[in-house]
């Protein structure tokens, strides 16, 4: 790959504190990220260096929203090397499907990039562990995209329970349901195979030939994205580490299957029970179920109460308490600390570390989910193993 032998002299150049940075946006897709870019973009002096993605119609809808805030008109990329051989492209943002995450973020590392990664960061253990290495052995700066734990709603929740406002936490559990999948908004869109590289979406899976269900509905089938209990899940128990102040589980078992939408050939369940127990003396358990929007709760239960965090993006309420609501907490904006750290050089919101908690966490409900058995975590090996 082009990025992995690029020397830090071709694709980096030397950043002065009011040099205005180049960051280009990869996967203009469903995720929304180049939004959240423009948001902060005059603020933290970015420039949009360039758009990449391998749908022709996505990356020039992309650029048009570019230039129509009038700033600039982006590169256009239609794959990843090229965007990494760019010299005015100082960081990256990946927001592609869940199986090229861990390659394009050690790519990205080896081409001397800043790197913004969305969540899950991994699929299985081995890709995870060989992308946190590249990461702790480099000087760049990571965020995973796990930011949840940049809301003000979250903070506050942190700082109560770090008070020892709740007491003893013992279980927090979140249901997320509704009537249709997420990925259906995904597979409903229209690709031609002549519009994209179908052989570079596939990346490391095996060939098959061109299936625009898969290409543009890619979250419904589990080569390319496990299920809610990755992609979902992945937000909730990150946000259970951010306020528990817990790195990863110890053991967790899941069930789960097609039960509502049983599509001929796509391959996550639209169902899952996970059930995590933590060393620090709690359990938590996630539920997704796509067929009714009844039924979605997210709750922390202690010693001395409950915190409903069912909204929560909104101030979190405790209950018996005539609904008294935990006042917010300073944060800042997930992609602003992104920026601002660029800069300072200091470590983001969600850096590598967390990016492995919360994989461990997924990987481990997808492989008892896939087996059929209890999973622990070893985190002096850093593996996973049934037990």
């Amino acid at each position: 790959m082009i990025g992995a032998s690029l020397s830090a002299l071709q694709c980096t150049r030397v950043l002065g504190a009011n040099d205005r940075i180049g960051v280009a946006v990869v996967g203009c897709g469903m995720r929304g990220l180049l939004g959240e870019v423009l948001q902060f973009s005059k603020e933290s002096n970015i420039s949009v260096a360039g758009v990449c993605d391998l749908w022709k119609q996505q990356r020039e809808t992309a650029a048009e929203k570019v230039k129509q805030t009038g700033v600039e008109s982006p590169k256009l990329f239609a794959h990843f090397d090229a965007a990494l051989a760019d010299r005015t492209v100082d960081a990256v943002l990946i927001s592609t499907p869940d199986h090229q995450h861990c390659a394009q973020l050690s790519q990205a590392i080896h081409a001397k990039k800043d790197v913004y990664v969305e969540k899950p960061l991994a699929m299985n253990m081995k890709e995870l562990l060989s992308a946190v290495d590249t990461v702790r052995k480099s000087d760049r700066i990571v965020q995973c995209g796990t930011q949840v734990r940049s809301w003000a709603s979250t903070a506050a929740g942190r700082a109560f329970v770090s008070s020892g406002g709740l007491g003893d936490i013992f279980k927090i559990e979140q249901s997320r349901n509704s009537l249709r999948p997420y990925w259906d908004g995904g597979a409903a869109r229209k690709v031609a195979e002549t519009d994209t590289d179908w052989r570079a979406f596939l990346m490391n899976r095996k060939y098959r030939p061109w299936d625009a269900d898969q290409y543009a509905g890619w979250m419904a089938y589990r080569e390319f994205s496990r299920g809610p209990h990755t992609q979902f899940m992945a937000h909730f128990i990150d946000m259970v580490h951010f306020v528990t102040g817990a790195k990863y589980p110890d053991r967790v078992m899941a069930m789960g299957g097609t039960y509502r939408w049983k599509d001929a050939h796509r391959t996550a369940p639209d169902s899952i029970e996970v059930v995590l127990e933590y060393k620090e003396g709690f359990l938590a358990r996630y539920n997704s179920s796509f067929g009714t929007n009844s039924n979605s709760f997210l709750k922390f239960l202690g010693t001395r109460g409950t915190i409903d965090a069912t909204k929560w993006s909104n101030p979190w309420v405790l209950e018996g308490a005539q609904g008294t609501k935990i006042p917010e907490a300073p944060a800042t904006h997930h992609m602003k600390n992104w920026f601002d750290c660029l800069r300072s050089r200091q470590q983001p919101a969600a850096p590598i570390e967390t990016g492995y908690g919360h994989s461990v966490a997924c990987i481990m409900a997808d492989e008892s989910f896939e087996r059929g058995r209890r999973m622990v975590h070893d985190p002096a090996k850093r593996s996973i193993h049934e037990g």
